[in-house]
């Protein structure tokens, strides 16, 4: 499954981003073989949208399932029209979220679990 994650760092053992819309990058990472690239937020600076934005980002990198802590209202439905799986309130580091959710440890969020924001 290609997952992607919101993060600051550049590798497995960056933490998961807490914010979705504002993180610094994403990791976009195959959980079969655990390879990744790394690829700048788009929407980090954006005065308003992020979330929309970076939401299909990760739906323009082909994901499957996103990983963060939370997701607001605008950018779960952009994940959920395209049918991607979100598992949110993850903290840790990148591996030990991808871990969770490789084991079935993690639930799947059944709505947004961040609020709406307007801007920065």
């Amino acid at each position: 499954m290609i997952i992607g994650i919101p993060t600051s760092g550049n590798d497995l053992s960056a933490d998961v981003e807490q914010r979705f819309g504002r993180c610094q990058r994403f990791l976009i990472v195959d959980s079969g073989t655990m390879d990744f690239h790394v690829v700048d937020n788009s929407a980090l600076a954006m005065g308003g949208g992020a979330g929309v934005r970076a939401a299909q980002q990760v739906v323009d990198e082909g994901v499957e399932a996103v990983i963060a802590g939370e997701v607001g209202p605008k950018a779960y439905e952009v994940l959920e029209r395209a049918n991607i799986k979100v598992y949110a309130r993850v903290t840790g580091t990148v591996r030990d979220a991808l871990d969770l959710v490789r084991s079935d440890m993690a639930k799947g969020a059944d709505g947004p679990t961040g609020p709406a924001r307007h801007g920065r």
